[in-house]
């Protein structure tokens, strides 16, 4: 993937008549940029089960944030591997935004170019009664996600590097991965289940929720009042 850019950019650069040395100069530094993993922490962290257990500690994953790339950083870089100017990616840019959006809330799934698609989803609660059946069921709307083959490949063959904290805040082991699996949202199975109050769980035909608990005090509730996933239609 590296060398692709690479290669891109050199034939714009000789395209706009460019020379050797101001071509080196911009080049230098890519060449011998670092690839980096994707970093991952496992902090050892005090986990409770019940309100009367002492609780039990466990290595809880979490992905670092290298930083927040503004909107004008990505235009430029962009702009910069395209050849054009800032002002018309950027025109495009806003362009792209505003059609996706449009088309989106019109109830299609949108091509993003390059990562994937994106299309609008609901989570709801699941009833027996067709008379039941209101927009008040309805507890959130989501934005859903589908990457594409190359970037599912790319991710998947990106390293990753998890470094493993202790209690005492002592990095005590560092693992590496060189691959692994990515997770599709389009693959889920679309199951629908009774919770405690009645949600729908990991629904829809395309895309569920998520009843995974985020409450370790309370082992036996998951994210039972978001279960309603996509309502399956396009």
């Amino acid at each position: 993937m590296h060398e692709e850019v690479l290669h891109s950019i050199t034939a714009k650069l000789r395209n706009k008549g460019i020379g050797f040395k101001e071509e080196e100069k911009f080049l230098q530094p890519l060449k011998f940029a670092t690839i980096m993993a994707l970093k991952v922490k496992a902090v050892e962290r005090l986990l409770k089960f019940d309100k009367e257990s002492a609780g039990k500690y466990r290595y809880v994953m979490k992905p670092e944030m290298y930083s927040s790339l503004t909107q004008a950083k990505v235009i430029k870089e962009a702009a910069l591997r395209s050849g054009v100017s800032q002002g018309v990616m950027k025109a495009c840019w806003d362009a792209a935004g505003e059609v996706i959006k449009a088309w989106a809330t019109e109830g299609h799934s949108v091509a993003l170019p390059g990562l994937g698609s994106m299309r609008f989803g609901l989570r709801s609660k699941a009833v027996e009664n067709v008379n039941d059946v209101k927009t008040s069921l309805i507890s959130s709307r989501r934005i859903i996600f589908t990457p594409s083959v190359d970037l599912k490949d790319e991710l998947a063959n990106t390293a990753i590097q998890i470094s493993c904290i202790d209690r005492n805040g002592k990095e005590v082991k560092r693992v590496t991965s060189t691959s692994g699996e990515v997770e599709d949202p389009e693959q889920e199975n679309g199951t629908t289940e009774s919770g405690n109050n009645g949600s729908t769980e990991n629904g829809g035909t395309q895309n569920g929720g998520d009843n995974s608990n985020t409450n370790p005090s309370n082992p036996t509730n998951g994210d039972n009042t978001g279960g309603g996933g996509d309502d399956g239609y396009n």
